[in-house]
């Protein structure tokens, strides 16, 4: 398998993409990249950002999982922003980074898919979900506790209704 590179044209600096499953590409991981990009950067009020999109299958995320965060098993999104931000009280929303390189996102093609299948959600919108919630990570967003959790969620589910994606934790309270 041979990794090939992707650059947004549309608006040049937003999504840098490093393909290494083939099956990101038919799912169109770049146009699902610059949508969930847009929508959070309209969202925060971010002009010109930048993050890194790396698609993947668990093989590979499961051994980012163990190097990063001792977690030698398959995930569906992992992110590392390229700052550590200051403390804040819990769930008060993060200050707006000041710098262009937001950071890199992975995203497992398996993880996301069986996740979609089992809980009966079309692929494109769960993939869309999790790329804006590991950008909201990029942004300084983080669900350490229940308050915090709480701020991010209301931050995705407002990014996804402004793309026509339904609440994806709707199903998870009833």
């Amino acid at each position: 398998m041979s990794d090939h590179f992707a650059h947004d044209e549309q608006s040049p600096g937003i999504v840098d993409l490093v393909i290494e499953d083939a099956r990101w590409d038919d799912a169109d991981l770049l146009g699902m990249s610059q949508r969930a990009a847009r929508a959070v950067g309209s969202w925060l009020g971010l002009e010109n950002f930048q993050i890194v999109v790396m698609g993947c299958d668990d093989a590979r995320i499961a051994g980012l999982n163990a190097e990063f965060r001792d977690k030698p098993t398959p995930t569906n999104v992992l992110s590392w922003p390229a700052i550590e931000f200051d403390l804040r009280a819990p769930g008060e929303v993060p200050e707006l980074p000041e710098v262009d390189e937001l950071g890199d996102i992975a995203i497992s093609f398996d993880t996301c898919w069986r996740e979609a299948e089992a809980q009966g959600k079309p692929f494109a919108d769960h993939a869309t979900h999790l790329l804006v919630h590991a950008i909201l990570h990029l942004a300084g967003y983080d669900h350490i506790d229940d308050q915090d959790a709480e701020t991010m969620e209301d931050a995705e589910r407002s990014i996804l209704s402004s793309l026509g994606i339904p609440d994806p934790y709707l199903e998870l309270e009833t």
